[in-house]
Formats: structure tokens, C-alpha cells, sequence
């Protein structure tokens, strides 16, 4: 079993767009389309987005929820842990190695909780 999209809300969709575009820039997911509710980055396997609740309420974020992002190298998380903290978004976990993964761990705009990490893989790791 894979992922195949993820969607957050958010109760600033332009502000969202914005940070997620400056985010993912260098990473892979790159813009796809946008609705008047919705936004789609996508790359791989993967398809990001973030939208307007589609029940019109407030966007809130899950207590325990979090989305686990691999971005392929520890470099990568060092950079987008900086880059999220550049954008306004908050810190939740400086990157290091925790088991088996090397992690950061933030929040994006509308709060939102993001891991950002990488296995390396066995050649990697020796």
C-alpha cells in the first residue's frame, strides 16, 4: 500500500498556496492546478494539496495527525526544515536521527503538522 494524495485545509488559501510553492520548490511536487478551492502540487507517486473545507467551516488541525513526507535525502530535510521556518511556519522537532530515520518535524501556516524525513538505506548508513 502506498499514499497517493494528501490534502490539508487551510483558511488562507492564497497564504497557502504561497508557502507550499516556495516549500516545494527544488523538491520535486511542482504546481498542477488550482481551483477556487483547491491546489495540487504534484510528483512520483505523490499529489499535495490544500483546499477550502469543502463543508465551508473553519480548517482546524488533527491533534495527532501528521503527515510524513520523505524527501529523499538528510540534506533535503536540513533544507526544508530551514525553508518552513523561513516561510513563518513553527518548529516541532529540529532534524536529527531518531530510530531508524533522520526527522524535523514542523508546522506549516494554518498549523498543520508535517515530518520531514529520510531512511537512508543500508549502503547509506555504513
Amino acid at each position: 500500500m502506498k499514499s497517493g494524495y494528501i490534502v490539508l485545509g487551510t483558511n488562507d488559501f492564497e497564504a497557502a498556496i504561497s508557502f507550499y510553492n516556495a516549500l516545494f520548490d527544488q523538491s520535486g511536487l511542482h504546481p498542477a492546478l488550482t481551483t477556487d478551492r483547491m491546489s495540487y502540487w504534484m510528483g512520483g507517486d505523490l499529489a499535495f494539496a490544500v483546499a477550502k473545507p469543502f463543508d465551508e467551516q473553519p480548517a482546524t488541525n488533527g491533534n495527532g495527525t501528521m503527515i510524513g513526507l520523505d524527501v529523499g535525502s538528510v540534506e533535503e530535510v536540513d533544507r526544508l526544515y530551514r525553508k518552513t521556518l523561513e516561510l513563518g511556519g513553527s518548529d516541532e522537532g529540529t532534524p536529527q536521527q531518531r530510530g531508524p530515520y533522520y526527522s524535523a518535524y514542523v508546522r506549516d501556516l494554518d498549523r498543520n503538522k508535517l515530518c520531514l524525513y529520510h531512511m537512508p538505506a543500508a549502503t547509506e548508513a555504513a
